[in-house]
């Protein structure tokens, strides 16, 4: 980022208002006009983080393990598996969201195919919106059911490896 551009988003971010208070803005931001990869950016922050929570029901002593196994959890192949385990719940509205943000070019990692990595974009951009127009019922419900997808794929995928599959 050029220092300039790095110097106004510090004006912008932590200018007081005429009271001397520090404005949040996010709140006075409409979802729909935020572009995809910064709702993605959000999405991926919560999911990561309700991840890490949930987790907490079966470790609360090993941070290393939990950092490990949230961070599969969240990657985009397992994203992309929960998606497609959700998609049906979906409304026309959140599947739009989900669009235009697979559609966004981006570049993918490694660790993950193109459609996976688009697809877990769309996933993380779903969320961030949600997440933004403070539809919390709604995000949680939608979160819980990728969790618990990926958590049946995963011994799924387990089992199969033990058995010699």
């Amino acid at each position: 980022m050029k220092f300039e551009r790095f110097q106004e988003l510090v004006h912008m971010m932590f200018a007081p208002d005429a009271a001397g208070n520090i404005i949040t803005r996010y709140e006075t931001v409409d979802a729909r006009e935020v572009h995809p990869l910064v709702l993605a950016y959000v999405g991926d922050a919560y999911f990561h983080l309700y991840v890490r929570i949930r987790l907490l029901a079966y470790e609360q002593a090993k941070v290393q393990i939990l950092d490990t196994f949230s961070a599969q959890i969240v990657s985009a192949v397992w994203q992309a598996k929960a998606y497609r385990g959700i998609e049906s719940m979906l409304s026309e509205e959140e599947r739009t969201i989900y669009r235009r943000a697979r559609n966004t070019k981006s570049h993918a990692p490694r660790s993950a195919t193109v459609a996976e990595y688009h697809t877990s974009t769309g996933f993380e951009a779903l969320l961030g919106s949600l997440y933004m127009r403070g539809e919390t019922a709604r995000l949680e419900e939608i979160a819980e059911a990728a969790f618990q997808i990926i958590a049946k794929e995963m011994m799924e995928q387990i089992r199969n490896n033990h058995n010699g599959n």
